[in-house]
C-alpha cells in the first residue's frame, strides 16, 4: 500500500521536478560561463593591455597566471564539501558574490602583487569553486539522465563561451580593461547572485513538498563516498583519462596558430580549425549526451581517448587543407565526448550523496592538467626541436588511457544509501 502511494504521488509531481531541473541545467551552464574571468581564454582577453598597464613583462606575468592556477586549483575541496553539507543554494550565491568582488579587485590592482592575490581569486573562484558547484548542480538533479542534461549543458555552455567572450572582448578594446572587468563584476554581484537565490535549489526533493516522495526520491539517489571513491581505480582512471585530455587541449588551443604554422598553415587556417572544432564539439556533446548510460561510460571515455590519440598522432602528416580539417573534426569529435563523460561520469559511477566532494577533487587534478598543458607544449617545442614528437608522445599516452577506461566500472546501486554528509 505504501509502494502504490509513493508510486502515485511521485506521478503527481513529476510536471514540477521536470520544469524546475531543467531550469537547474540553465542556471548551471549561465554559472559555468559566470567562470570566464577565472579561465584562460578569459584572461587571454585582458593580458596584452593589462601588462601594458601594470609594466609587467610577458614570463613574470606567466609564473603568475602558473602559479595562481596551482594554488586556486585547491579551492575545489572545500567547495565540494559546501556543496554536500550547506547546499547547492547557498553555495552557488557565495561564490559568485565571492568572484565578483575579487573581479572588481583585479580591475582595482595597481602593482604585482595584488594582480596575483587577485589572480589567485579569480582562478579559485571561477576556474576551479564555480565550475565545481555548476557540474554538482546538474548531477544532482539528473541522477539517471545525466548524460543527456549534461549533453544539453555542454551545449549552452558553448554558446555561453561564446556571446560573453565576443561581448567582453568588445568591451576591453573600447574602453579598457579595467572597465570591461568592472562591468563584469556588476553582473556577478548585482546579476547572479540574486538569480542564483531566488532560482537555484538543492535536489529533487527540496521541491516536493510531500515528505513521503521527498524520502524515496533522496533514498534512490545512492552514493560514495569520497574516501570511497578514492580507493576505486575508476576514480583515478577517469580522473587521469580527462586530465590528460584537459592537458593536451590546454595546450593545443593556446598554442594552435603556432602548431598549424609548424605544418605549413597561416592565421586564416587557425582560425577555422578553431571554428570546426567548435561545432563538432557541439555535435558530439548532443549525441554522447543523448546515448550515454552509466554502463557504457568506460567505453565512450576510451572511444574519445582513441579518436584523440589518433588524431595527434596524424599531426605530423598534415599537408593540405583536408587533412587539416579532418584533424580537427577528430578533435573536436573526441573533445566533444571526452567533455560529456567528465560532466555525467562522477555522479553515474558515485551516485549523488557525496557529488561535490568528489567533483572537487576531479576538478583540482583537471586544473592542475589544463596549468600544465602549455608548459608541456612550449617546452617540447624548444626541447624536441618542434610539436611532431611532443603529438606523438601524448598519443601514446592516450592511448594507454584509452586502453585503461575500457577497466572502468560503475558501482552497483544501493537503494538507501544515507544522504547525510
Amino acid at each position: 500500500m505504501i509502494h502504490g502511494e509513493t508510486s502515485a504521488l511521485r506521478t503527481s509531481v513529476r510536471p514540477r521536478t521536470y520544469l524546475v531541473s531543467w531550469g537547474q541545467v540553465v542556471l548551471a551552464s549561465v554559472a559555468m560561463t559566470a567562470t570566464l574571468p577565472g579561465r584562460t581564454h578569459g584572461l587571454g582577453l585582458i593580458t596584452e593591455p593589462l601588462i601594458a598597464d601594470l609594466h609587467i613583462d610577458r614570463p613574470l606575468f606567466g609564473q603568475m597566471n602558473f602559479a595562481a592556477c596551482l594554488i586556486g586549483s585547491l579551492f575545489c575541496f572545500p567547495v565540494g564539501r559546501w556543496l554536500d553539507t550547506r547546499g547547492v543554494r547557498s553555495t552557488l550565491t557565495g561564490v559568485v558574490l565571492a568572484l565578483g568582488i575579487s573581479v572588481f579587485a583585479m580591475a582595482a590592482a595597481n602593482g604585482p602583487i595584488a594582480l596575483f592575490l587577485a589572480l589567485v581569486l579569480v582562478r579559485g573562484l571561477g576556474q576551479s569553486a564555480l565550475s565545481v558547484v555548476s557540474l554538482t548542480m546538474v548531477g544532482k538533479w539528473f541522477p539517471r539522465r545525466s548524460g543527456a542534461a549534461m549533453g544539453v549543458f555542454a551545449v549552452l555552455l558553448t554558446f555561453g563561451f561564446i556571446a560573453s567572450i565576443l561581448a567582453f572582448g568588445e568591451l576591453s578594446t573600447k574602453y579598457g580593461w579595467r572597465s570591461a572587468w568592472s562591468q563584469m563584476g556588476v553582473m556577478l554581484v548585482v546579476g547572479l547572485a540574486p538569480l542564483a537565490w531566488l532560482v537555484a535549489r538543492d535536489r529533487p526533493g527540496s521541491v516536493v513538498t510531500d515528505h513521503r516522495v521527498a524520502a524515496s526520491l533522496v533514498m534512490e539517489q545512492p552514493g560514495r563516498t569520497l574516501r570511497e571513491a578514492l580507493r576505486t581505480p575508476s576514480f583515478w582512471t577517469l580522473a587521469l583519462g580527462i586530465s590528460l585530455f584537459n592537458l593536451v587541449w590546454s595546450g593545443l588551443t593556446l598554442f594552435n596558430e603556432s602548431i598549424v604554422a609548424e605544418q605549413g598553415f597561416e592565421r586564416p587556417q587557425a582560425i577555422e580549425l578553431l571554428s570546426i572544432l567548435t561545432g563538432t564539439g557541439l555535435l558530439a556533446n548532443l549525441l554522447c549526451g543523448a546515448f550515454l548510460r552509466r554502463e557504457r561510460l568506460s567505453w565512450w571515455l576510451a572511444g574519445g581517448l582513441a579518436l584523440l590519440a589518433g588524431s595527434l598522432a596524424s599531426y605530423p602528416q598534415l599537408s593540405s587543407l583536408l587533412a587539416l580539417r579532418l584533424y580537427a573534426a577528430a578533435l573536436g569529435v573526441a573533445g566533444g565526448v571526452i567533455t560529456v563523460v567528465f560532466f555525467a561520469g562522477w555522479g553515474q559511477l558515485f551516485g549523488q550523496t557525496h557529488l561535490g566532494k568528489i567533483q572537487g577533487a576531479a576538478q583540482g587534478a583537471t586544473v592542475v592538467a589544463s596549468a600544465l598543458g602549455p608548459m608541456v607544449f612550449a617546452e617540447g617545442q624548444i626541447l624536441l626541436g618542434g610539436y611532431a614528437w611532443v603529438m606523438r608522445g601524448l598519443a601514446v599516452a592516450a592511448i594507454v588511457a584509452a586502453v585503461a577506461a575500457t577497466t572502468i566500472r560503475a558501482t552497483p546501486r544501493i537503494a538507501g544509501d544515507s544522504p547525510k554528509p
